[in-house]
């Protein structure tokens, strides 16, 4: 159990818990504001999205702990997840209308 601990509580996974909480608080904000607020699409989200960030970037920790050359990996994919979060709180802002600058916007 303590390496269970240990695999959940570095600082990495500490930044994408904090930038997934902020991403569904303003989210639901949003979602309220626009009055499009679904509980299904927040259990969709925290299905997939938590799981997947959280648990896949921990069972990339777990993988270079017996590879220790793919460390880059996992800081590449720390990175992307960071821009992912980063991203979506910035549609979420967008959404409560914050005006972003065009590059930042969808295509």
């Amino acid at each position: 159990m303590p390496q269970l601990i240990a695999l959940f509580g570095t600082t990495q996974i500490y930044w994408i818990l904090i930038l997934i909480a902020v991403d569904i608080v303003l989210g639901i904000i949003a979602a309220l504001l626009k009055k499009d607020f679904r509980l299904g699409k927040l259990a969709g989200f925290m299905g997939k999205g938590i799981l997947a960030y959280v648990l896949g970037f921990a069972v990339l920790e777990v993988v270079v702990q017996a590879l220790p050359s793919l460390v880059m990996i996992v800081q590449a994919a720390y990175i992307l997840i960071i821009l992912a979060l980063v991203g979506s709180i910035l549609q979420n802002l967008g959404k409560m209308g914050l005006k972003l600058p065009a590059f930042l916007l969808k295509g």
